[in-house]
């Protein structure tokens, strides 16, 4: 038997920043993608990067392949051989738009800080 979900109503409410670098219509930088390097990072590869967040490896593959065509370097390079076949790794682009991506999501939370608090006040616990 599963173990019960809490209804949403019997959860602690919690604000959740989602942030996005826009290009037009198109996301260039978003949780989603950045999301996905995380993984990759732990994974090394697009397809167990894929599978831990519940998404399909053409999914994964194209949302790489779009953040790489919107950076200057890309995120992400393919390692081709050795004995499991190759793999992917963040290249240092990569790495520094998670560490700046994240720095911005707590510098944006510690500075409303205040605000945060006031507007969970205001919505049942």
């Amino acid at each position: 038997m599963k173990p019960q979900q809490p209804s949403p109503v019997d959860t602690a409410p919690q604000l959740r920043l989602r942030m996005r670098v826009t290009r037009g219509d198109a996301i260039a930088v978003g949780p989603g993608k950045v999301e996905l390097l995380e993984a990759l990072q732990r994974t090394h590869s697009i397809n167990g990067a894929a599978k831990a967040l519940g998404m399909s490896y053409r999914r994964a593959w194209l949302l790489i392949d779009e953040l790489n065509a919107a950076l200057r370097e890309p995120a992400v390079r393919s390692i081709t051989g050795g004995a499991h076949g190759g793999g992917s790794e963040l290249t240092a682009a990569g790495i520094e738009l998670i560490r700046l991506y994240r720095a911005i999501e707590a510098h944006a939370r510690q500075a409303c800080h205040a605000e945060i608090d006031a507007l969970l006040a205001l919505l049942r616990s």
